[in-house]
């Protein structure tokens, strides 16, 4: 492993993320954004928002995107040589809240009306919500546009990843993007912690699965979507739970050898 790899594998080690890390220069990031169009073009903006998922296998510019060698080469240097892409899904945090809907405060300067049910990402870890034991997920958030704090950020509480997995619950708060509905307890979490992870457009940010992140809803005029990719070392296994099946018909061999061949079935 060279200085530069090793670097990285200790930073992500302690803080269990890593970003801002360049990923697609302009024309990569030019096509991208014009493929994307076309399916919010085909299937409208409220089905493209979260159901995009594991859309490689239809499409050769995302299975190009999961494959990036620039995504590689960081995911080898944390999970080593050999590795699986386990899934993948746009996620995207529309404008929900109007021009109609600003109003202004008493200094004259415009303010978003404040909505509850916005869409938002409760505190998670992703661990809770994927049967793989036998070595790490590693998360991938490909921004296709600039997130920043206005459009709903990734917020992450750094070095979370080494307390193990918290207790989840149902979430109180309406608008949670996460399929189950679940949330960490705020008073499990160290958010006088928290720390945003801005992105421009073409970066990514990688995070352990089993840091604490969250992002809250977009309350700008500007759209917030992403490329989320899981990675696995080819060691690592899935899990039965009875109470939820899981299965992964979507894995691919993204770099290097798979001796184990424990996803070859693509399912638990």
């Amino acid at each position: 492993m060279n200085t530069s790899a090793a670097k990285l594998q200790e930073s992500y080690q302690q803080e269990g993320f890593l970003s801002p890390l360049p990923v697609l220069d302009e024309i990569e990031l030019k096509e991208a954004r014009e493929a994307f169009a076309k399916l919010e073009e085909e299937f409208g903006t409220e089905y493209t928002q979260y159901s995009l998922h594991n859309v490689h296998l239809q499409y050769s510019w995302v299975m190009n995107l999961t494959k990036h060698p620039r995504i590689l080469q960081v995911i080898q240097a944390i999970l080593g040589p050999d590795v699986i892409l386990l899934d993948s899904r746009f996620i995207c945090k529309y404008p929900t809240v109007k021009p109609a809907d600003v109003q202004e405060n008493e200094d004259h300067q415009s303010k978003p009306v404040t909505d509850n049910e916005l869409p938002y990402v409760a505190w998670h870890q992703d661990m809770r919500y994927w049967g793989i034991a036998g070595g790490p997920v590693l998360s991938v958030w490909l921004a296709l546009d600039d997130s920043q704090k206005e459009n709903g950020v990734l917020q992450v509480i750094p070095g979370s990843h080494g307390s193990g997995m918290l207790p989840h619950r149902q979430a109180t708060r309406p608008g949670n993007l996460l399929s189950v509905n679940q949330e960490i307890p705020e008073e499990l979490v160290q958010v006088d912690k928290a720390m945003i992870c801005p992105l421009k457009a073409g970066q990514m940010s990688i995070h352990d699965g089993l840091l604490v992140h969250a992002s809250d809803a977009n309350t700008s005029q500007r759209r917030r979507c992403g490329l989320v990719i899981r990675y696995v070392p080819t060691c690592a296994y899935p899990t039965e739970d009875p109470d939820r099946p899981r299965k992964f018909h979507a894995t691919q061999l993204a770099c290097g050898v798979d001796q184990f061949h424990h996803f070859s079935s693509k399912s638990t």
